[in-house]
């Protein structure tokens, strides 16, 4: 007999309910948002209340070098908290957000592997709760903006040849990384070279995994170098007065989510930026909420 897939090893498990999950860790039911039975955002606010609670001892797993495939990380870090939570600790697990692309890909998905594993196993791996298309929404608005502006008369002077910010798509579509837009006539832009980045790639996921509030969230993406002037200034996404509405697609996604593990361990998955281009784990705010409600 041979061994059991991590799909069919996920889809027998019998999950509990989130709010059970939230409930073990004291977490009061204002602060918990359901997305069905087995997902829930968690309002940052909470942390507000905890302020003054010394924190948790943080286990950092990282430096695995990953097989083709990818297993590593997650893999290890869900089994130690599973066997932490064993030992009667109370242990809780943040970890980074599967990104489309990989998941369709050779590595295949990110939930972990095995009976080390997060759930819903398919869930987290594809939409899981709207995150990767609210990031994706935010940078590609703020690429409509830049183009828009120069298209009604460019006010800011930007050079269309000096503009460095990408749009992106969660996917691994290598098609679209290098291409010229705007093409066919006036009424359709001004033509430029542009391109594609895979949607955790964007500065806006970095941002967004750094971010302590909606206000400081704010402040960082008025931040962000969108490209230079004809006369070598840098421009940024404040200027264009694109951080306002930038924030409002994001609001939802600047909460962490949490789930659980096979073992019943309760993790946060929120975000993460490649570690290419950034710091390549789940955000502050999730490590911060595990930091106050666990050991």
């Amino acid at each position: 007999m041979g061994f059991k897939s991590d799909i069919e090893i996920a889809q027998e498990t019998q999950m509990t309910v989130i709010n059970e999950i939230a409930d073990k860790l004291g977490i009061h039911d204002e602060y918990v948002e359901n997305y069905g039975k087995y997902k829930a955002k968690i309002d940052y606010r909470m942390l507000k209340e905890y302020q003054d609670k010394p924190n948790g001892k943080l286990i950092l797993v990282t430096a695995i070098n990953p097989t083709p495939a990818g297993e590593g990380k997650t893999t290890t870090t869900v089994g130690l908290g599973d066997a932490l939570s064993a030992m009667g600790k109370k242990t809780v697990i943040a970890l980074r957000e599967p990104s489309l692309g990989p998941v369709f890909g050779v590595k295949g998905g990110a939930a972990g592997g095995g009976y080390a594993q997060v759930v819903p196993m398919e869930d987290i791996n594809l939409h899981f709760t709207g995150d990767m298309h609210a990031i994706g929404a935010a940078n590609n608005l703020l690429a409509a903006m830049i183009d828009n502006h120069i298209q009604q008369g460019n006010v800011l002077n930007i050079d269309p040849r000096r503009i460095t910010w990408k749009r992106c798509v969660d996917m691994n579509d290598r098609q679209l990384r290098y291409i010229v837009s705007g093409l066919h006539g006036k009424a359709n832009g001004m033509p430029r070279e542009d391109g594609f980045d895979i949607t955790v790639a964007s500065e806006i996921m970095a941002i967004l995994c750094l971010s302590s509030d909606i206000d400081d969230l704010k402040q960082k993406l008025a931040s962000i170098v969108i490209g230079y002037s004809f006369s070598d200034e840098p421009i940024t996404a404040g200027q264009l007065n694109a951080q306002g509405a930038m924030a409002a697609l994001l609001k939802d996604a600047l909460k962490p989510n949490l789930v659980q593990t096979l073992e019943k361990t309760p993790a946060f998955i929120h975000g993460g930026p490649f570690a290419n281009i950034a710091h390549g784990c789940n955000s502050i705010m999730a490590t911060s909420m595990a930091l106050k409600l666990g050991d």
